[in-house]
């Protein structure tokens, strides 16, 4: 299974997201540092939310085969800086949660596409919408 790096704002979806891909039961839990589990690194959503704590993800990143950006269904702010992937010497993918929710999936493909997101994957942790082609994608074996 390919590594991944979650990134994202605080409450985006992530270490949610990281409890339906490992099968656990989803529970709320504030991530304070990087927690690796499985094949997933999630980190704290202040590394994207602070710019002079980008260096921690650029520098996390380097044992990870594809950098997932992670963009709340139904946050309208943008955390992620246009070409952010450029910063990073692997892919990057955008995943978009909260898929249950209201909210603009168009304006969070554009904020994931100009962040420089080459595959986009539409995910809800509480109905499994999406789940399992994030997972075949991370299945496949890292190129």
């Amino acid at each position: 299974m390919k590594k991944i790096l979650l990134m994202g704002r605080s409450g985006c979806g992530k270490t949610t997201l990281t409890q339906k891909i490992n099968g656990e039961d989803i529970e709320y839990r504030k991530t304070q540092m990087l927690t690796h589990s499985n094949d997933i690194l999630d980190s704290p959503g202040e590394y994207i939310e602070n710019s002079r704590l980008y260096r921690a993800l650029i520098v996390s990143s380097y044992d990870c085969d594809v950098i997932g950006m992670v963009h709340a269904r139904n946050e309208e702010r943008n955390y992620f800086p246009p070409g952010f992937s450029s910063a990073f010497t692997k892919p990057a993918i955008g995943i978009i949660t909260k898929a249950d929710l209201e909210g603009s999936i168009e304006k969070a493909e554009t904020i994931l596409k100009e962040a420089g997101a080459e595959k986009i994957f539409i995910v809800s942790s509480y109905n499994n919408e999406g789940i399992d082609e994030l997972i075949e994608y991370l299945k496949k074996e890292a190129e």
